[in-house]
């Protein structure tokens, strides 16, 4: 970090701001002394230090990071690939393209285990399926809640799939003992309490970035979770809102490699969300796994046009089967290159 001091400061001033600046945090502060201002350089873990809080400081001029604000998501300081591994041996990371399919909502006994079947024999290792639903309308369907979870703990049985399920409350985080992954949907990227309270969980986080946030803010709510102590953080890339209408959100494709180059966690993509549109799954998720992405997050329900919930953008089980075929071809060429 670097500290621009503002010109014609008694060097009394100087010296007890740079005391206040090592009392207060464990950092090393080099002085340059020019001939109109004074720059401290602070060498240290930095990322514990407010910007805002020292840029309101009366003798300072201007303050800029030379380094990322998170550390613990930084590849910088983890070279290696973080790989996700459930204690059924399923991975996401390190080298292997993941599925996770299923549908938006769960409705029914029937319709999420035959789903699970479905999705398990096209070659998906985990089930998505929500149990509770953040939706924009307060009149549509909003999940069933702890009896989805239930159901999903049935198709998991029935399968032997690990689930991928939404929370949206830190209350509800008892009911989710069952859960294997547990997903923070885009609405609740920047929820901070619901974050460091998942930092304190043993349970793989799937972070799914905001419709409005940048790359930076969402490895920031990974270093959330990861400061707690959860280090098993997967972040989702789900498309982003832009001024284009033509489809429901915007797939950021190029975050896929700019998130791996920064980071070191797996990202997975998720072309339901970012499309909106049935058809256009299925280039989203190629273009995916040509990418480099670690897996792909897929709504696939068994019925669209009766869905409870984002009917639009749900796929068939025969076209998941189709698309899963054409994805891990994708993948392995891309690998092999």
């Amino acid at each position: 970090m670097i500290i621009v001091l503002k010109p014609n400061q008694s060097q009394e001033r100087v010296d007890g701001f740079v005391q206040k600046l090592t009392a207060a945090y464990d950092v090393k502060v080099n002085t340059w002394v020019g001939a109109h201002s004074t720059v401290l350089g602070l060498i240290g873990d930095t990322t514990v230090i407010d910007d805002e809080y020292i840029a309101a400081q009366e003798v300072v001029e201007a303050v800029r990071r030379v380094q990322e604000p998170y550390k613990k998501a930084n590849r910088k300081f983890h070279p290696e690939d973080t790989v996700i591994t459930l204690p059924g041996g399923q991975t996401i990371g390190g080298g292997s393209l993941a599925l996770i399919a299923g549908p938006c909502s769960v409705e029914s006994e029937e319709q999420i285990c035959a789903v699970a079947e479905q999705v398990k024999a096209s070659g998906a290792a985990f089930l998505r399926g929500g149990a509770f639903k953040p939706r924009t309308s307060p009149y549509a369907f909003q999940g069933m809640k702890a009896e989805g979870l239930e159901l999903l703990s049935k198709a998991k049985k029935q399968t032997g799939l690990p689930i991928v399920t939404e929370i949206m409350s830190i209350e509800h985080l008892p009911l989710f003992e069952n859960v294997d992954i547990i997903q923070v949907g885009a609405r609740n990227m920047q929820n901070f309490e619901l974050l460091k309270r998942l930092g304190h969980t043993d349970k793989p986080i799937l972070l799914k970035r905001g419709l409005a946030n940048t790359v930076e803010e969402l490895l920031m709510s990974a270093e959330y979770i990861m400061a707690g102590g959860n280090e098993q953080v997967i972040l989702c890339e789900r498309g982003i809102r832009t001024y284009e209408t033509m489809t429901r959100n915007t797939l950021d494709i190029s975050a896929v490699p700019v998130i791996k180059r920064l980071s070191h966690l797996p990202v997975v993509v998720d072309p339901s969300h970012a499309s909106g549109i049935s058809w256009l799954i299925e280039p989203l998720a190629i273009s995916a796994a040509a990418v480099g992405a670690d897996g792909l997050i897929i709504e696939v329900h068994n019925d669209p046009s009766h869905a409870l919930c984002d009917g639009a953008q749900s796929i068939t089980p025969d076209q998941f089967d189709r698309l899963a075929q054409k994805v891990r071809r994708v993948w392995d060429t891309v690998q092999s290159l």
